[in-house]
């Protein structure tokens, strides 16, 4: 889909979905969206398998040796499938990231680090990046129930790095341009 890319220094070759939400643009059209776009990451990457079910609790289940993720927003759906990664979490965000937001989300350390004037991300790109991170770290639901906020993010060059409990994955978000889109990889 025209518009929406994988952020820099994402892995070249990372399978991308992207469907339209149909008119009205309501929670079942968002979900066949995300369908949609998981079917066109998986056969992108390769798998014969194209169906994404979701587990008892919500998540989608990718077909073994596929990880992926799928986001929405109420007009954009996307899916990233990166065959043989431990976890995938992506994350696209249109709306802003109120100052109560932010400094509920983001600790007082990466609001002084990573905000400018220090850092160079907007709150909006760093909601993204923690929920994307999430998704990777917790795919598996591995280190139990915890809210997103509680991930600590950090710079690590051209990137971030999100951790949690001794845990930590990689996350690329792009510049905002009216989406923030958030890569989380974990090896």
């Amino acid at each position: 889909m025209a518009g929406l890319r994988l952020p820099a220094g994402v892995p070249p070759k990372t399978p991308l979905g992207c469907c339209r939400v149909p008119p009205p643009y309501g929670p079942a059209q968002q979900t066949a969206a995300g369908r949609c776009a998981a079917a066109a990451a998986l056969a992108s990457a390769g798998s014969g398998v194209r169906h994404v079910p979701r587990e008892a609790d919500g998540r989608p289940r990718f077909p073994p040796g596929f990880a992926g993720s799928i986001s929405h927003t109420e007009r954009l759906a996307a899916a990233v499938v990166v065959p043989g990664a431990a976890g995938v979490g992506i994350d696209i965000e249109d709306a802003d990231i109120s100052p109560r937001v932010a400094a509920f989300v983001l600790s007082e350390e990466e609001r002084q680090t990573l905000l400018p004037p220090a850092g160079e991300y907007t709150p909006r790109e760093l909601f993204a990046s923690k929920e994307a991170a999430f998704k990777a770290l917790n795919g598996s639901g591995a280190l139990g129930a915890f809210p997103f906020w509680r991930l600590r993010l950090a710079p690590c060059g051209e990137r971030l790095t999100a951790s949690y409990r001794g845990e930590s994955v990689a996350v690329w978000v792009s510049p905002p341009t009216g989406l923030s889109f958030a890569v989380a990889i974990r090896r």
